[in-house]
């Protein structure tokens, strides 16, 4: 139903807003240069520098590169979230969308 984001220039761009659109999802931003406004993606990014970016001794930029694309399957697809009842993201976009997951 509502979506909120940084005001990033890929946040305005004519897909972002022709997919809100179809979807009748409202798009909002957040005030510029207040990220406590933004608390779901600063939780992300916490939540990815704990679980990926740090967890492991990496031998390099490359090898945490290359396990980035795993972690946030499981993060999509797998992992519980308590703010959507204990559901992947994936599984609640499904869910919303009338799709089997």
């Amino acid at each position: 139903q509502r979506i909120l984001t940084d005001n990033g220039m890929c946040y305005h761009s004519k897909l972002v807003q022709a997919v809100c659109e179809a979807q009748d999802i409202r798009h909002s931003f957040t005030r510029p240069y207040r990220p406590q406004t933004n608390g779901k993606a600063e939780r992300f990014i916490q939540t990815a520098l704990r679980e990926w970016a740090y967890r492991l001794a990496y031998q390099s930029s490359e090898q945490r590169s290359q396990a980035l694309k795993a972690w946030l399957h499981h993060y999509n697809h797998h992992r519980s979230h308590s703010a959507l009842g204990g559901l992947a993201p994936a599984q609640k976009l499904n869910n919303v969308l009338g799709r089997d997951t």
